[in-house]
């Protein structure tokens, strides 16, 4: 069983899984090294062996790997065996950055209520889901005719964009906006706020477990 995260009790081991460039990533890891985040990024895992995030990884000497059906076809098997890698490391929180892939039972209860997705729309609402990712997030935001938008951390359940949201931050959309500009404005916010929701995880201010067990989104400071 991962290990629980809980006030200062240990620095958070933080496995990352990301399919792209890792821009997220990249925000997580200079907030680790810079103080912000008590903890460090210990292993990061993409679905992609050509993706970005990988060579990111290993520019700070994090261990980098890929990991996809093309090694395990069954997805329990894969399952299995992203479990083993994350526990190789001693993970005690998985963050998904820009992850495009969902993941099955097994993983899920090898890391009850400590794995977190970062989403570039508020939620729960219609900006999530299947097919809701990058630019189509905005576009959706936009054809909604919506003039608020944000960013959610919310934990991983077996369904896209959908467990429990550990908190959010409210984005402006502008009259003028196109789907383009409001993903360059919600991507900055994003940069800040998941490492700020990583510290304040870290520092007890955001009980992960009462959040699965039905407690409200956290207003989190600073971000």
């Amino acid at each position: 069983m991962a290990a629980e995260v809980k006030g200062r009790g240990a620095p958070l081991r933080i496995g990352v899984l990301a399919s792209g460039g890792g821009t997220d990533t990249q925000a997580i890891i200079d907030a680790c090294e810079a103080g912000l985040v008590e903890g460090r990024v210990v292993v990061v895992v993409s679905n992609n062996s050509g993706a970005g995030v990988l060579e990111r990884a290993r520019r700070h000497g994090i261990p980098a790997h890929h990991l996809s059906n093309r090694h395990h076809p069954d997805d329990a098997d894969l399952d299995r065996a992203f479990v083993e890698l994350l526990r190789q490391y001693s993970v005690n929180l998985v963050a998904f950055a820009g992850y495009m892939k969902k993941r099955g039972p097994a993983f899920l209860r090898a890391f009850p209520n400590r794995i977190l997705n970062i989403h570039p729309a508020l939620l729960p609402g219609p900006h999530g889901g299947e097919g809701k990712y990058g630019i189509r997030v905005h576009e959706s935001v936009l054809a909604a005719g919506d003039r608020v938008t944000g960013v959610s951390v919310h934990l991983v359940d077996e369904e896209y964009d959908h467990g429990p949201v550990v908190a959010r931050r409210e984005v402006a959309v502008m009259p003028d906006d196109t789907p383009e500009s409001l993903q360059k404005r919600v991507l900055a916010v994003e940069h800040k706020f998941y490492p700020a929701v990583l510290a304040a995880v870290e520092r007890g201010e955001i009980d992960l477990d009462a959040v699965a067990a039905g407690g409200a989104p956290a207003d989190i400071d600073g971000a």
